[in-house]
């Protein structure tokens, strides 16, 4: 009998200020109910009673020291954009980095480690409402505006509040594979998956009437990816031009909707390697690649590894009571970007 993988450590700082909802996000995904191996430690400067916002405070167990051998560091928002850790933090920070834990903020909690210049060089996001003031305070950090989330290998960041459960979500799935993502959120009633790329907010003055005819369409593309799926098709199920679809499905979505069709086909044959023993043809043919060598091909360029080594990682790997899910929503990477 193979011996159990060592438990994947998350150490959760708690800064005074830390807002409720981003702490309560990774406490949920992260639990030890749905058996993955996670184990949980929330940890602030000294441990024992950190103020929240908004009337809500924690007692934490842990110290710094819970940074020395966390695998992943998760920051959440705390206080305001304004305020800058103490040393002692930012060079806690630093050093997990240095040890190479993967480092994780939710909202403007990327301001902390901007501050302890984890982000120097890299992509990341925040809060829309503060990215204008993270490029500003931090020049040398290439922000992205108007996505859900940025990975960037080894440090992670997300937009507001909410959008760290896709960020969270998007951790799972790389750790442990399209089904057990799947089954967290669905014990949680979240979105299977929303793209890193979906935008946080777009301003429009006068909105096309358009209700929910995309979503709709979304939807029905979901069910046929087995079939010939292109924009024409698509926009007259949601009865708009294909002009006015494409437009309105990338300021939505974030993606073109070929993009969109390709990545959902990548995770409907991550789904199926992961819960069936079909071969590399039959799946590609199941998800509307056509042959094994396409399917190779795309499988390489986005997730970088072919269908037989995702099946050699994640293949049985499935969360809760591993009942089979629905078709998972279309996949991510990082943000925008194809």
């Amino acid at each position: 009998m193979l011996p159990h993988p060592p438990p994947h450590r998350i150490a959760v700082l708690v800064l005074p200020g830390a807002n409720p909802l981003d702490v309560g996000i990774i406490a949920q995904i992260f639990a030890a109910r749905h058996g993955l191996p996670y184990e949980l430690r929330h940890c602030s400067v000294e441990p024992g009673p950190v103020p929240g916002r908004d009337g809500l405070g924690f007692t934490v167990e842990h110290g710094l020291s819970a940074l020395a051998d966390a695998d992943t560091v998760i920051l959440p928002a705390y206080g305001s954009s304004t305020v800058v850790p103490p040393p002692i933090v930012l060079d806690a920070l630093r050093d997990a980095a240095g040890r190479g834990s993967r480092m994780v903020s939710i909202c403007a909690a990327a301001f902390g480690l901007a501050a302890a210049g984890l982000l120097d060089g890299r992509r990341a996001t925040t809060h829309w409402l503060r990215t204008e003031a993270l490029r500003r305070a931090y020049p040398r950090i290439r922000v992205v505006s108007d996505v859900l989330f940025v990975d960037d290998g080894d440090v992670l960041t997300s937009a507001g509040q909410a959008a760290g459960i896709d960020l969270c979500l998007h951790l799972v799935r790389r750790d442990h594979g399209v089904q057990a993502s799947n089954e967290i959120a669905r014990t949680i009633v979240a979105a299977p998956y929303r793209s890193g790329g979906q935008s946080q907010l777009v301003p429009r003055s006068l909105p096309e009437p358009l209700g929910d005819a995309f979503s709709a369409t979304r939807e029905w593309a979901l069910r046929h990816l087995d079939q010939a799926i292109g924009v024409p098709e698509m926009a007259r199920h949601a009865r708009v031009s294909t002009r006015t679809f494409g437009r309105r499905f990338v300021e939505d979505t974030g993606y073109t909707p070929m993009q969109w069709v390709l990545r959902a086909r990548i995770d409907l044959a991550r789904h199926l390697l992961e819960i069936s023993d079909l071969g590399v043809e039959q799946v590609a043919a199941r998800v509307g690649l056509g042959t094994g060598a396409n399917l190779r091909l795309h499988f390489q360029r986005v997730l970088g590894m072919t269908p037989t080594e995702y099946r050699k990682a994640f293949g049985g790997k499935l969360a809760g009571s591993g009942a089979a899910a629905p078709a998972p929503a279309p996949a991510h990477r990082a943000d925008s970007t194809a």
